[in-house]
């Protein structure tokens, strides 16, 4: 591993070398008067010029010595290397009444459309590697994984929670989906889109500065009509457009309304109209935030979106962070202290000059 400076601008003070020392070479000296000088010029010349340049070579090798100590030379301990952290993703995942019906199949087997997202969410975050239960014909290399990534879930009905904040644990993350069930209690399992959203950014601005991503997966229309945040499903969409988070949407809703979500609105209407109705609502959501929309209709559409969603927000990851780094600046300090305390002791002694 290259060394680099954890203060490279004192770099800039080895310009001043060159100078130095060429000033140290044309200084005048004083001189000595000899009434011959006829008779000294047969003597061999010696040490003069060792004498003339040892010294300045010296003091400028350790100027320079000194220069870079300042600048703060170290390398890192590879013993301590850990991944740069990539992006921070949000998931907000529906567990309304109707996320409970069995319109989706996973190995010929029809499953509730929350086991599918279960599933799927798995590959997405784990990768296909680690999560071999796959239907048949999907390329599980697809799926990379995302371990560099904080990801958080928020599960929502009629109420969003923090099922999990945002963490590199993923493991425990998948575990904590895989319990989530739907919500049959009646008034409690309704589709809150608004204070999803809303949730969902509170926890994302722990998150700093990274990049910052919701996805929201839904299968019914916002049938809350008085959300706790205040906002409808578009007003959500412009706040978090505003704090450049896009929302991807996935549509994970059936051909009609169930039963088991039925809000005021959805009596009103046709299934058909509220199926429209809920459609629109997250292709705009997607569209204001600056996101994009997916419809999942069965399992191969729920893969094929997260699998988009995975290329679309994959950053570099290939730079590292370490905990602890060899500093290099107390040899170089030592060294150019040896220098200027030899060059003067030569100065005294073998290379004396007179006068």
């Amino acid at each position: 591993m290259m060394p680099h400076f954890a203060n490279p601008v004192f770099l800039v003070l080895l310009t001043l070398v060159p100078p130095l020392l060429w000033w140290w070479l044309r200084r005048r000296r004083n001189a000595l008067r000899h009434p011959a000088l006829g008779d000294l010029a047969s003597l061999p010349p010696g040490r003069a010029k060792l004498a003339r340049w040892g010294p300045a070579m010296f003091r400028s090798l350790a100027l320079a010595l000194l220069i870079a100590a300042l600048a703060g030379p170290r390398w890192p301990d590879l013993q301590t290397r850990i991944e740069t952290e990539g992006i921070a993703l949000m998931m907000l995942v529906d567990v309304s009444g109707s996320m409970a019906e069995r319109d989706f199949d996973w190995r010929g087997e029809a499953i509730t459309r929350l086991e599918a997202v279960k599933k799927v969410f798995g590959l997405f975050v784990a990768g296909g590697e680690k999560f071999p239960d796959v239907v048949e014909g999907v390329d599980v290399t697809k799926f990379q994984g995302r371990p560099t990534d904080r990801i958080g879930l928020v599960t929502f009905a009629t109420r969003p929670e923090t099922a999990c904040p945002l963490t590199l644990s993923h493991s425990v993350l998948l575990r904590i989906l895989n319990a989530e069930q739907p919500r049959t209690i009646p008034g409690d399992s309704e589709t809150n889109l608004s204070d999803a959203v809303a949730m969902g950014l509170l926890r994302l601005d722990a998150a700093g500065p990274r990049r910052k991503v919701l996805v929201l997966l839904s299968d019914g229309d916002h049938n809350v009509p008085r959300p706790q945040s205040g906002w409808t499903p578009r007003q959500a969409a412009q706040v978090a457009n505003g704090l450049h988070v896009p929302i991807y949407t996935v549509d994970a809703g059936g051909s009609g309304t169930t039963s088991k979500e039925r809000g005021s609105r959805e009596l009103a209407d046709s299934p058909g109209e509220t199926r429209a109705a809920a459609t629109r609502t997250l292709e705009e959501m997607a569209h204001i935030s600056q996101g994009r929309y997916f419809q999942a209709r069965d399992t191969q559409g729920l893969l094929d979106a997260c699998r988009d969603i995975d290329a679309l927000e994959r950053a570099e990851t290939s730079s590292f962070q370490y905990r602890r780094y060899h500093e290099g600046y107390p040899w170089l300090a030592a060294a150019a202290f040896a220098l200027f305390g030899g060059g003067l002791a030569l100065e005294r002694t073998i290379w004396r000059r007179i006068p």
